[in-house]
């Protein structure tokens, strides 16, 4: 099991945008083989930094979805409400 964690930070009044485009990229993701469980979380201190953590089977299941056509056209509407490109780790036990 692996742990995805995305980071990103929202350009200034796009956050709440950014948020109903998110949770739908997220719904889409719970759909991939492998996937596990996963949230969104904000900064409290920074309220354009933004969180998801994403539990999948393997890194395999992962780069499956990180590589979807469907992904990538989530991304093409997210990417432009972002300050930076989006910082991808990923953790295992």
């Amino acid at each position: 099991m692996i742990k995805v964690m995305i980071e990103r930070h929202v350009a200034a009044d796009l956050g709440p945008h950014y948020d109903r485009l998110s949770r739908e990229t997220l719904q889409r993701a719970m759909q991939a083989p492998g996937f596990i469980s996963g949230e969104i979380l904000h900064n409290v201190a920074d309220p354009n930094h933004r969180l998801v953590q994403a539990t999948y089977r393997s890194v395999a299941d992962w780069e499956r979805w990180h590589n979807s056509p469907e992904r990538r056209e989530m991304m093409e509407t997210l990417g432009p409400l972002l300050e930076t490109e989006e910082k991808i780790t990923i953790f295992e036990h």
